[in-house]
């Protein structure tokens, strides 16, 4: 199976400083053979492929770089958004699926904060409730106390007389 030139740096650019992953990992994440990868590091260092300096296919895309096309695509007036998204190899369906992307991980990530804000409430409402309960143990062992001394004197009292 031959892979587009995009795709071939995309990957490059992952397992290559200064991302330097691990051609495993990269593997495992994009599907193609971790021995395809090794060939293209040759090819690269050999001087046959570019240098990674065109931009990637947007399937091997991460989500930083999809934020950064949707917000200056935001940017462009509708005349000039075709030429930018030809520039890219994108279309304007891409940017479109990716705002909603970033947009559900931005609602996730709220939605998870949320439940973390919760559950550490419930947390703090129960330790102030266990907090409460032991002053109250507290107060009253040393309310005993005090009753205790004062009976043992009165008690030493009558003794005396």
């Amino acid at each position: 199976m031959g892979y587009s030139r995009a795709v071939k740096l995309s990957v490059l650019k992952k397992v290559l400083p200064p991302e330097q992953r691990s051609i495993v990992e990269v593997s495992r994440e994009t599907g193609i053979n971790d021995q395809t990868i090794r060939n293209w590091i040759k090819q690269i260092e050999s001087g046959n492929l570019p240098d990674g300096s065109h931009e990637s296919s947007p399937r091997f895309m991460t989500s930083k770089e999809k934020y950064q096309l949707v917000l200056e695509a935001a940017g462009i007036e509708d005349e000039q958004l075709g030429a930018f998204l030809r520039e890219r190899g994108l279309h304007s369906e891409h940017l479109t699926l990716w705002d909603q992307e970033l947009r559900e991980m931005v609602e996730q990530k709220n939605d998870q904060k949320d439940q973390k804000l919760k559950a550490l409430q419930k947390q703090v409402r129960e330790l102030e409730k266990e907090l409460h309960r032991k002053e109250k143990a507290l107060a009253e062992a040393a309310a005993l106390l005090v009753l205790k001394k004062k009976l043992s004197g009165l008690m030493q009292d009558h003794e005396d007389d």
